[in-house]
């Protein structure tokens, strides 16, 4: 037994927009920052095989050391495609979250950690191993994104679609298993929705201006102040980051998805919304906030955002909308699967959080399913639990009894290595 009310495991999500940690049994993660690490000098990105290539340069992990700007510090990524591909700065990020976010002891607590559905045997037993290997914890369990999602709206079976900030990935989840052919997944998420929003912003004219670059005063008049300062050694990286922000930002607090497909003329008469930029410029956003989210369903509306038009699919085709991925997902299980995944999809993700997007999912689907499938999607109505939901789903599996058998021990990885991850968490 390594869980019960004595010792309480940790439960870790590494998205790749955001970290989240905290212990099993809570309901809210503890800790929470971005999944994106300042680097300064050393060479950027270590491949799988050799973990050295990064030696030398000097990480900085953590909300505040990203607010930060420092002389020549990138921004990096831990992955690519989704899946890890710089050990030095996944390290980096977990030992953040043990010493500096949760004060615990690896060595004292078990591990739950969500992976990427579509994530290869290579990797996770490259996790298991640093795991074990550099912080020594008595027992770990990998589970999948998927199977967590569904344990978080308490149930075995369902199709998930997880929109996140890399990209949308659907898989269906059969007794709490998720069915490996069923995986559909492309590059359309929060961070190209934010490009486009940053696009569309830009080609009013206005620029951007990320917090860090000017000061905001109040002269004697009464008015407000701006004082440009000037950093000469920022990186591109770093100010295209915190760009990123501010775009993020407003895409999330004006943008709606429509009840139908986006039409141009019909919504050009929309009321415009106003939003304040942190430099406190003032802009007017109309159509456009209902269409930057349409990309979702439509993404060839892509073509239509200068420099955006050449992003493919994953595998090098062409980019297919949310409608078309969970019914090539829902077409790649047995016939007798199908009614039940139909009726049991589940929307899950940071990207999932936009206002009026599960009733046109749901529209889109009914539309294509077949006339005798009753199309059902589902999501939590509370938009922590939207964002949280691989988290949550990780809390509840690790605090249960019955699972207290399933982790994979210490004593187990020393006798069999790290391949036990694939017979204990298929």
């Amino acid at each position: 037994m390594y869980g019960g009310d004595e010792v309480n495991a940790l439960v870790v999500d590494l998205g790749s927009s955001t970290v989240k940690a905290g212990y099993a049994g809570e309901d809210n993660p503890k800790a929470l920052f971005p999944s994106a690490v300042g680097c300064i000098g050393g060479q950027a990105g270590s491949e799988l095989s050799n973990g050295g290539a990064g030696a030398g340069r000097k990480l900085h992990v953590g909300s505040q050391a990203m607010g930060f700007r420092r002389d020549d510090m990138e921004v990096v990524q831990p992955f690519v495609n989704g899946l890890y591909n710089d050990w030095d700065i996944v390290e980096a990020i977990w030992s953040h979250i043990f010493k500096d976010q949760l004060s615990a002891n690896p060595s004292e607590h078990p591990l739950m950690l969500a992976e990427p559905s579509f994530n290869t045997k290579d990797i996770r037993e490259k996790t298991v191993e640093v795991l074990f290997e550099k912080f020594s914890p008595p027992a770990l369990f990998l589970a999948k994104n998927a199977v967590l999602s569904s344990f978080a709206m308490g149930r075995q079976s369902s199709l998930v679609v997880d929109a996140g900030h890399e990209g949308i990935v659907v898989s269906a989840v059969h007794d709490g298993y998720v069915l490996q052919k069923s995986i559909t997944r492309a590059p359309i998420g929060g961070k190209l929705l934010t490009q486009c929003m940053l696009q569309s912003i830009e080609s009013k004219g206005i620029t951007v201006k990320p917090p860090y670059s000017f000061k905001r005063s109040l002269s004697s008049a009464g008015q407000w102040e701006l004082k440009d300062l000037d950093f000469p050694n920022t990186t591109p990286s770093f100010r295209r980051y915190h760009v990123e922000q501010v775009g993020a930002d407003v895409k999330e607090t004006i943008g709606r998805v429509s009840d139908g497909p986006f039409d141009a003329e019909q919504n050009a008469s929309i009321p415009t919304v106003n939003y304040e930029l942190p430099d406190g410029t003032e802009i007017q956003v109309g159509p456009d906030r209902f269409k930057v989210p349409e990309v979702l369903f439509n993404p060839s509306l892509l073509s239509t955002f200068a420099g955006l038009d050449t992003v493919k699919g994953y595998d090098g085709g062409e980019l297919m909308g949310m409608q078309g991925l969970v019914q090539d997902s829902i077409n790649r299980c047995d016939v007798d699967l199908r009614r039940d995944l139909y009726n049991g999809v589940l929307l899950a993700g940071g990207t999932a959080m936009f206002t009026g997007l599960r009733d046109r999912l749901e529209r889109e689907l009914a539309e294509a399913a077949p006339h005798n499938a009753k199309v059902k999607v589902t999501s939590p109505a509370n938009s922590l639990e939207r964002r949280f939901s691989v988290w949550i789903g990780g809390s509840i599996l690790a605090s249960l009894g019955s699972f207290q058998q399933m982790w994979v021990s210490k004593k187990e990885y020393e006798e069999h290595g790290a391949g036990i991850v694939h017979r204990k968490a298929p």
